[in-house]
């Protein structure tokens, strides 16, 4: 494909009357700019227009620049990937990308970013391979290289890049770990060459930087040089590789151990790096784990997309009712992400308690003093419920009773202001009867969190047989302001999550009491890839709150399970020091075993045969809209083996494969 200047769709160019050349990126019809196909031919039309222009004097400098308000770049099309299917396709479009960034880097005019928003993957790639970074300062930039979430390693000479400006220590890390750098960080490791306070500075700063010929600095310490040496390299890689596999497995995720690998071998020779570099890319791109994770990329943009983009509902303060372990932990992360909160409760010392946990959370997520004492002015203890009229969504978190939830939600009806969500947090009680009694019904939804709030990051939205859609849409809206993802789930049962994930759960009950040892059932399902063991999980959960959510779905008669009988013996888990394990500061003493991987393998089917069945009743039931939103509800709310792309996406896969 060869284009003019005047066929370019996704950028603008234009030279200047300083003979600055400024080409601006804005992908028509996108909120996002991303480099695919078109944008890149597009690109080679401006670097090629340059070049020329440079030689005959009519250009001095080059800057680019996004037309959009929040981000640069945001990386490549994720959409284009599926179309890569073989070694020689990938190994064909990098080539062309590579090449072209290395064109541009090769120019002798001054090549300028002027970064603002979001500047990452294939982005941070094409920025790195400009002379000098301009970033803002604003919280909103954010630049870094998260492929390893993807499933893939920076594949347009980024590695080398990276390593380049950065140095091995945190250039790696940075890589390793698919963090987003604010821009101050990203300055201190050498990514950015000037930070200016807003976009309104950035055009100038740009065109000041062209004028003087800045080229960056970065990468030229001695510590960057001696850390690239082969013993040192050998040292670090090794450091790299055990912090890695203390978090995943190799076979789950080959991604960062060929990053790792890719350092060791080629670290200290650019050249060879550039080619090691292509060379691994290319099969992990069209491996599994790597389509399965970018399926999981698109399921979380799809759960993000079921909160409405214009909305005039605004959640600017939340009254939660109910100060135990989840109403406070609601109340804590709605404070982090910014809202004013009202904590009610009978208790004053139950308040307090929560008032001390959420200051730990405070400390950790926004760690500067001023800002932790900030958190905690906003989240108010409220024993009279003063906060519930100027509160925009009221959150009921108390004991599963419901009578009590009946008679709470009849007293909040008169008192809550138009427009304010009614919400309950229910994980047991039907919505309609809760809702039966008010005067108007349709006002109430679920709003079901996980535990921990502020790690799980889905919150089911339930909707009743009378709940209006309006009140669903508002409640998407206020999760997805707290940053996390809305699921919307029709009223039953268990929900979603709760309803597929204790078929799992008591299958390892079930399996304990065939005898088969609480650690072998943990290993089974760690190695198949699930954050943690069903018998661990049961007892950081709480065995009582287990045997609840059974006795609420009809798995079985709880009561005369091992499960009952640990209950009834006081014995509930991490939070009592004993259940299925013994707990000792906060872990369980478990017995080291070597377990055969056949056994473990045909066990990981068993405990997982009924979590998917129930997958497959819930879309039978149309639970939630589709299948997809199914195994993104379950990744999300249960940790579900990511790089296996969801429960459903799993057993299709394992269906084809053994109809083959």
């Amino acid at each position: 494909m060869k284009l003019g200047i005047s066929e370019l769709q996704n950028w603008s160019f234009h030279i200047d009357t300083e003979n600055i050349a400024w080409a601006v990126f804005d992908c028509p019809g996108q909120s996002m700019n991303t480099l695919g196909e078109r944008s890149i031919y597009e690109l080679a039309t401006i670097i090629n227009e340059v070049e020329r222009a440079a030689l005959s004097k009519e250009v001095r400098g080059l800057i680019f620049i996004s037309g959009k308000p929040n981000n640069f770049i945001a990386g490549a099309d994720i959409k284009e990937f599926e179309q890569m299917d073989t070694v020689e396709k990938v190994h064909e479009l990098t080539s062309q990308v590579t090449k072209l960034f290395s064109d541009m880097e090769a120019l002798k005019i001054p090549v300028v970013a002027a970064i603002h928003g979001f500047c990452l993957g294939g982005g941070l790639e094409f920025a790195m391979s400009c002379h000098y970074r301009i970033a803002t300062r604003d919280d909103g930039t954010r630049l870094g290289l998260p492929e390893v979430k993807l499933g893939i390693i920076p594949g347009l000479h980024g590695t080398v890049r990276m390593l380049r400006l950065a140095g091995a220590v945190n250039g790696v890390s940075t890589m390793l770990t698919g963090r987003m750098l604010k821009a101050p960080v990203a300055k201190s490791f050498g990514l950015v060459d000037q930070l200016v306070p807003s976009e309104l500075e950035l055009r100038w700063a740009a065109r000041k930087a062209v004028l003087q010929k800045r080229r960056s600095k970065a990468g030229q310490s001695w510590i960057n040089k001696i850390t690239r040496l082969g013993p040192v390299r050998r040292f670090l890689a090794n450091q790299m590789r055990s912090k890695t596999k203390a978090k995943v497995k190799e076979a789950h995720y080959p991604a960062p151990f060929k990053l790792i690998e890719l350092f060791e071998k080629h670290g200290g020779d650019e050249a060879g790096m550039f080619k090691a570099e292509q060379e691994l890319f290319a099969p992990l791109m069209i491996s599994d784990q790597s389509r399965n994770l970018r399926r999981v990329f698109r399921l979380s943009e799809e759960m993000k997309a079921l909160a409405p983009k214009k909305s005039d509902y605004r959640p600017l303060r939340a009254h939660v009712i109910g100060a135990g372990t989840m109403g406070g932990d609601i109340a804590a992360w709605c404070v982090v992400c910014g809202m004013d909160v009202t904590l009610q409760d009978m208790s004053a010392d139950q308040i307090k308690v929560a008032q001390k946990r959420a200051k730990k959370l405070f400390k950790k997520r926004l760690r500067k003093p001023l800002a932790v004492e900030a958190a905690m002015a906003r989240m108010k203890a409220d024993l009279d419920g003063k906060g519930v009229g100027r509160a925009d969504i009221i959150i009921e978190a108390i004991v599963e009773n419901l009578k009590i939830k009946q008679d709470l939600f009849k007293d909040l009806e008169t008192k809550i202001k138009p427009g304010a969500v009614l919400a309950t947090n229910t994980s047991s009680l039907p919505l309609e009867d809760i809702a039966k009694d008010l005067a108007d019904p349709g006002r109430l939804i679920g709003i079901h969190f996980f535990n921990p709030v502020a790690q799980m990051p889905l919150v089911e939205v339930i909707k009743s047989e009378l709940s209006r859609q309006e009140e669903v849409d508002k409640g998407c809206t206020f999760v997805a302001a707290i940053k996390k993802y809305p699921l919307i789930v029709k009223s039953c049962k268990g929900f979603l999550v709760n309803r597929v994930l204790a078929p799992y759960m008591m299958e390892a009950v079930r399996q304990y009491e065939l005898g088969i040892p609480p650690e072998k059932i943990d290993q089974a399902a760690l190695d198949f890839g699930m954050p943690m063991g069903p018998i661990e999980l049961q007892d950081v959960v709480g065995l009582d709150i287990c045997k609840h959510v059974a006795e609420t779905l009809e798995l079985g008669d709880p009561e005369k399970s091992e499960l009952g009988r640990l209950v009834a013996g006081g014995k509930k888990g991490k939070k009592t020091g004993e259940g299925f394990y013994v707990w000792a500061d906060g872990k369980p003493t478990k017995n080291k075993e070597e377990y055969d991987k056949k056994e473990l393998e045909e066990l990981a089917q068993d405990l997982l045969a009924p979590m998917l069945a129930e997958c497959k009743k819930c879309e039978e039931d149309k639970i939630v809209k589709n299948a997809d939103l199914i195994d993104g509800g379950v990744i999300f709310g249960t940790g579900f083996a990511p790089f296996r792309g969801g429960p459903l996406n799993y057993l299709n896969s394992k269906n084809n494969k053994t109809a083959s």
